[in-house]
C-alpha cells in the first residue's frame, strides 16, 4: 500500500488521509470548500475530488447538503471513500469513479444544484517541466480546461452554480469557456500579499445566469509582518469563516 499521512483539517473537525508523496491537498482545496454556499437539501458534485479534501471540508461546512465526488484515479477514489467513512459522512457523501473527460451523462446522475472543481492548472505539457508521475494527473488536464468546464456546465441544472479555483492568469479562459453556458459571474482574486499580484481566482457562475460580472474584494493570504496567514485567511482555514458570495 502506498504511504499516506493523516492530517487534521478545519481545526481538527475533519481527518484526511492523503498520499505522503505526490499531490497533497492544501490551500486551494480549503478555499474552494470555503466558497461552497450550498443550502439545505442541495446536491453538490465535486469534479476530480482526489482524496476528498475540498469535498469533505465542504460537507462539514454545509451539513444540510448532500455531496458526490467524482474521481478517475482508483487509488485516489479509494482514499476518498475511506475518508468519507472515517469522518462519519457516508450518509450524505458518495464517491464515484469517473472521468471528467467523459460525458456527464455517462454517470447516470440527475443534474446537481451546485458543482465544485479545482481543475489541473496546466493543459499544455510544454508549460510544465517534468512533473513527478504521481503528481501529473493533478497538474495536467489531459483533455484541456474545456473538458472541465464542459463537464461542470452539464453537471448542474439551470440556475445551478459552478464554483472553481484556478490560476489568476487563466481567468480569461475560465470566463470564456464557462460563458458558453453560464453567466452571472462573480470573481474573487486571491493575493499572496496585499502588494503582490493575484496568483489564484475563485470564480462562481450561474448556469444560464444573465447578471453582470461582479469583481469581489480580494482575499489576502499573508501579511508582510512575518505571520503565517492574515487573520481572515486563518479564520477560513480553521472553519470559523466562509468565503461569501454577495
Amino acid at each position: 500500500m502506498d504511504e499516506t499521512t493523516e492530517d487534521g483539517v478545519l481545526d481538527g473537525a475533519l481527518s484526511l488521509r492523503q498520499p505522503a508523496r505526490g499531490y497533497r491537498a492544501g490551500l486551494d482545496a480549503a478555499l474552494l470548500a470555503a466558497a461552497c454556499d450550498a443550502g439545505d437539501g442541495d446536491r453538490v458534485i465535486d469534479a476530480g475530488c482526489g482524496a476528498g479534501a475540498a469535498l469533505l471540508a465542504a460537507a462539514v461546512r454545509r451539513p444540510g447538503a448532500r455531496f458526490t465526488g467524482v474521481e478517475r484515479d482508483p487509488k485516489a477514489a479509494a482514499l476518498a471513500l475511506e475518508n468519507v467513512a472515517r469522518n462519519g459522512l457516508s450518509g450524505r457523501v458518495e464517491i464515484l469513479q469517473g472521468d471528467v473527460g467523459a460525458r456527464f451523462s455517462g454517470l447516470g446522475l440527475e443534474p446537481f444544484d451546485a458543482a465544485l472543481a479545482n481543475p489541473p492548472f496546466f493543459d499544455d505539457p510544454s508549460t510544465l517541466r517534468g512533473p513527478a508521475e504521481e503528481r501529473r494527473a493533478a497538474w495536467m488536464a489531459d483533455d484541456g480546461l474545456a473538458a472541465w468546464t464542459g463537464f461542470l456546465t452539464k453537471a448542474v441544472r439551470e440556475g445551478g452554480t459552478i464554483t472553481v479555483i484556478h490560476r489568476a492568469d487563466r481567468l480569461a479562459d475560465v470566463l470564456a469557456l464557462l460563458g458558453e453556458k453560464a453567466g452571472s459571474f462573480q470573481v474573487r482574486p486571491v493575493h499572496p500579499f496585499a502588494d503582490a499580484p493575484a496568483k489564484r481566482v475563485l470564480v462562481r457562475a450561474v448556469k444560464t445566469g444573465k447578471a453582470p460580472l461582479k469583481l469581489l474584494p480580494a482575499l489576502v493570504l499573508h501579511a508582510r509582518d512575518g505571520g503565517k496567514h492574515t487573520a481572515e485567511t486563518e479564520a477560513i482555514l480553521r472553519g470559523r469563516a466562509a468565503l461569501a458570495w454577495d
